[in-house]
């Protein structure tokens, strides 16, 4: 199986697209079914997608692997059960609008650059792309916005070594962690190449991890008093 939506695979054997499968397949009609569901809170599958959340932390690769299956079923890698995306912006509706912004840059770049010269009839989906960040941004959510939560007034604000060790530590794993959900996403699509550059936001992520701990330079304690300054 292809791992793309191809023109090629609607043309029936007298050259001519079946209509009803190219108005299937198209991304109007994939984004117009995925809108339409987002609202009818009864269709969708809140089971699954808080088992996914769980594999964001224990098993990524499990995750993708469900993404293959959709491919294969439903001839589409973005998800079509917008119930994911219901359960993450309760965490934080601000994660949606910026993963619009991230997902279309990544699009962008995956499509511009990282595809293979022999696979030009597939693309990327828009869609994928958002899936990815979704994927991406919760365990970050998690880790920053409820895990730092029992550490952050009785050890990471108390200007000790000890604090922003916890703190940037925590931070370290936050962003860690969406960078290689995001590699795994890109790189579960096989006719994308170099995705392994992906990874590479890890050497100046540990430089600078590196480099605050050596200047004591406590990254939550910074944050905190930006917001408090925005307060006033």
């Amino acid at each position: 199986m292809l791992p793309s939506t191809s023109v090629n695979s609607l043309v029936q054997g007298n050259g001519v697209l079946n209509s009803r499968d190219a108005a299937r397949h198209t991304a109007g009609a994939k984004r117009y079914k995925y809108l339409r569901r987002l609202f009818r809170f009864r269709q969708m599958d809140f089971e699954f997608a808080a088992w996914q959340m769980l594999y964001l932390f224990t098993s990524p690769q499990r995750v993708y692997r469900n993404f293959h299956y959709r491919k294969q079923t439903k001839d589409q890698w973005a998800r079509d059960d917008p119930a994911f995306l219901v359960l993450l912006s309760i965490w934080l509706c601000d994660c949606v609008g910026v993963g619009l912004l991230i997902a279309t840059l990544m699009w962008f770049i995956s499509n511009k650059y990282l595809v293979k010269r022999q696979s030009r009839d597939y693309d990327v989906e828009w869609g994928y792309a958002f899936d990815v960040h979704l994927n991406a941004f919760y365990p970050l959510l998690v880790i920053l916005h409820f895990i730092q939560l029992f550490f952050i007034n009785h050890v990471i604000l108390t200007d000790t070594f000890i604090g922003y060790l916890v703190g940037n530590t925590l931070w370290l794993v936050a962003v860690g962690y969406y960078i290689y959900v995001t590699f795994l996403g890109y790189s579960a699509l096989p006719f994308l190449k170099n995705t392994v550059i992906l990874l590479y936001p890890f050497a100046p992520l540990i430089l600078l991890y590196g480099l605050s701990l050596a200047l004591g330079w406590n990254f939550t304690h910074t944050l905190c008093s930006f917001y408090k300054y925005r307060v006033k």
